[in-house]
């Protein structure tokens, strides 16, 4: 199937620079944009039965937006009242009792309901940090790549791990953590069965450790020497909150970059989530190392967190994607949103200019597939991947803007559900719905979910 987009405006990024492109057709096949240009000078072809011809006129069209931190099982405990205002710490302690229940049906369930919310806010791609694996429950790495194949959405699913709890000295119960020889050979096998390297890949592996407060430095060192050996991504969170640094300096020692550091937690192939409390040298570390981060301003403002030092990190050459974090700490999952979050938080730190429109668009497609090591995702260009964002601009959510700036229509009022959403080609989302899935029956379904187990 040949699928033409014709008369749009696009938005894309060459050479980390914002574009906005009008009248533009786009043709798609197997996949794969195959030709993009002024829809004045392409032809385009008589209807045929394998050719799908898509109005694009009236339409702002991005590329996928790009998700590089989620718990897509959080929205299991999204809202939930005993932790509304309470920091990190706390708010883990309270929610391991919650999600030491959790198995294979309800993962999933929360997993689409995640995801769901994402690819209708335009988003085509996340990474998934799923860490927590209870003792006698049947959840795996399979509920989450389940959801994301019926859903049609592409995705990074980290194979997270914690191996220390409370009787060690770590923060989990005891009984949602797992022997390491465990870990790492459930490691070995999900990457053998369902790690793609190809460019175009619908799923891909990460090794993903949780954080310094539930695993071993032996862990540690072991993870990345896998992931090394099988050539996947490494991930986990890092200087998220000023208790972490003070856990990491009475027990390693060393702040929570250095410690990484000294344990080859560093370099092209590792992203970090968070990264709020980090000095000079450390952003220096990163930048020099091409370790990206993932910045999440919504979870970092909701959990008293702080504020990250993105516009420092940006200047110094740093590679910084967007993250919704989980829904039990963002309790949404729009992404546009979340880089608009990102650009203001910046500028009430840093003064009006401290991160622009460009840059916020940049972290939201390009930058952040570059975190991801996916350099045919986030750009609208021959032989990217046709994953699309299509928003109406008669919108009345961009009324006056749209005419003004599409990329200001985009980045700096609310963007409404995208009209149409395509991965690999396919469309996932029409007229504002998901395409696969009947979202209100599932709504549903986790609703009573949560009120008969997670309340």
């Amino acid at each position: 199937m040949k699928t033409i987009i014709t008369g749009g405006t696009i938005i894309t990024t060459r050479d980390g620079t914002p574009v906005v492109l009008e009248n533009q057709t786009i043709v798609i096949q197997d996949g794969v944009i195959r030709e993009v240009g002024d829809a004045d000078e392409m032809a385009i072809p008589r209807p045929e039965a394998d050719v799908e011809v898509i109005d694009g006129h009236g339409y702002l069209i991005a590329p996928g937006f790009v998700n590089t931190h989620h718990h897509l099982y959080q929205s299991l405990t999204r809202g939930l009242l005993a932790v509304q205002s309470v920091k990190l710490f706390d708010w883990l302690a309270a929610l391991y009792q919650k999600w030491r229940h959790i198995d294979h049906q309800a993962v999933k369930t929360a997993a689409m309901v995640s995801m769901g919310e994402m690819l209708l806010s335009g988003c085509t791609i996340t990474s998934d940090h799923f860490y927590i694996f209870p003792r006698g429950s049947d959840a795996r790495l399979e509920s989450v790549l389940e959801a994301a194949e019926t859903l049609g959405m592409r995705i990074h699913a980290c194979r997270g791990s914690m191996s220390v709890g409370e009787s060690n000295g770590g923060l989990p119960p005891d009984d949602c953590t797992q022997p390491e020889d465990e870990i790492l050979q459930d490691c070995t096998r999900v990457i053998d069965a369902y790690h793609d390297p190809s460019p175009y890949a619908m799923v891909r592996i990460d090794l993903a450790p949780c954080s310094p407060f539930s695993i071993s430095p032996e862990l540690l060192r072991d993870t990345q020497v896998l992931a090394r050996e099988k050539g996947v991504l490494l991930h986990t969170h890092a200087a998220e909150t000023l208790d972490e640094e003070r856990y990491c300096l009475d027990k390693f020692g060393l702040r929570p970059i250095p410690f990484l550091h000294e344990h080859d937690w560093l370099g092209p192939d590792v992203y970090l989530a968070h990264c709020v409390h980090l000095d000079g040298a450390d952003i220096d570390l990163l930048a020099q190392t091409g370790t990206g981060v993932v910045h999440c301003p919504c979870s970092n403002m909701r959990l008293g967190s702080g504020i990250a030092p993105i516009a420092r990190m940006l200047g110094k050459g740093v590679k910084v994607g967007i993250g919704v974090d989980g829904s039990s700490s963002n309790d949404g999952g729009n992404v546009p949103a979340e880089a608009r979050q990102a650009m203001l938080l910046q500028r009430v730190q840093g003064g009006a200019t401290a991160l622009s429109t460009a840059q916020a668009f940049n972290m939201l497609t390009a930058g952040g597939a570059d975190v991801l090591a996916r350099p045919t995702l986030g750009r609208i260009a021959p032989d990217m991947a046709a994953d699309l964002a299509l928003f109406r601009i008669d919108d009345i959510a961009f009324a006056g803007a749209a005419a003004q700036d599409p990329l200001a229509a985009l980045m700096l009022c609310h963007a409404p559900r995208a009209d149409r959403v395509m991965v690999n080609g396919l469309t996932v989302v029409k007229d504002g719905r998901l395409v696969n899935v009947d979202e209100r029956k599932l709504a549903c379904e986790l609703n009573t979910i949560v009120q008969e187990r997670f309340r």
